[in-house]
């Protein structure tokens, strides 16, 4: 029997690839499944996947304490509480560089984690993490491992975040390592998948053991006296693949990604990366 997802509205708001930041708030209700960031950490948590992916970072470049984990997950409660404290100790510029309004921060996620370098004296809204030594390491292997340097500082025209290098997001694999090649900031990759809808070319990318199909699905509704407070809903059949996963943007549709064998079916219309 051939397999196939049905995508609702709610979908648009969670997932790996949600876009969080000025334009676009956390969406409500919104319960990510967490897990602490190893023993070591019990007091940080990350959504589970994001959790075991960053300990596996970890492992792979030795950086258990000589790299904290900061602040990760943060509910609502926590996040006003941060802005109201830095506007009455930084002052009003300051905070609005640094810390991100309440339900526009990607910590209530469960997505993103601020890292620092392990220090007798770390800030906990802006923690050093330098472009050198175990720190540049964990960001040499950060995309393998789903995770992006979120805040650039040459992408703050795109995010409107004063740059921000110990900060990291989680968005999976293989779109953590998409956006690297392509040196995309999460803005510019969820507008670029756009090109690759489910009835039209799709976007290929691949390793050794898997390729990978990306294709994007509107989920708006035209506004119209007929269409009006319409949930909308969308089938979609899936060839034969090894995986899949979806994910919303936040903003007006769904991305899908397909894990193949090593050969993905004839039928499927490819564009590659690149």
């Amino acid at each position: 029997m051939k397999k196939s997802i049905t995508l609702y509205q709610h979908n648009v708001h969670i997932g790996n690839l949600i876009l969080v930041n000025e334009d676009y708030p956390i969406v409500r209700p919104f319960h990510p499944q967490l897990v602490p960031i190893g023993s070591s950490y019990a007091a940080v948590s990350l959504q589970r996947n994001a959790a075991a992916l960053l300990s596996g970072a970890f492992h792979r470049i030795g950086a258990d304490e000589r790299i904290v984990p900061v602040s990760g997950f943060r509910p609502l409660s926590e996040q006003k509480q941060i802005y109201e404290d830095s506007l009455k100790e930084n002052g009003r510029a300051f905070t609005e560089q640094y810390v991100a309004l309440p339900d526009h921060s990607e910590h209530q996620t469960g997505l993103a984690i601020d890292l620092g370098e392990n220090k007798d004296d770390i800030d906990f809204i802006r923690p050093d993490f330098p472009y050198e030594g175990i720190c540049q390491e964990f960001r040499k292997h950060a995309a393998d491992y789903g995770f992006i340097e979120r805040y650039q500082e040459k992408k703050t025209d795109v995010t409107h975040i004063a740059h921000e290098p110990w900060h990291f997001r989680y968005v999976g694999c293989p779109h953590a390592a998409l956006m690297a090649e392509r040196d995309m900031a999460l803005e510019e990759y969820i507008a670029w998948l756009k090109h690759f809808p489910y009835e039209g070319e799709h976007l290929f990318t691949g390793n050794d053991r898997y390729e990978m199909e990306i294709f994007y699905i509107p989920m708006t509704v035209p506004s119209s006296p007929q269409t009006a407070g319409i949930p909308r809903s969308v089938r979609i059949p899936l060839p034969k693949c090894t995986a899949y996963q979806v994910s919303g943007n936040n903003v007006d549709g769904c991305i899908v990604t397909l894990w193949h064998g090593r050969y993905a079916p004839a039928s499927s219309t490819r564009r590659r990366a690149g």
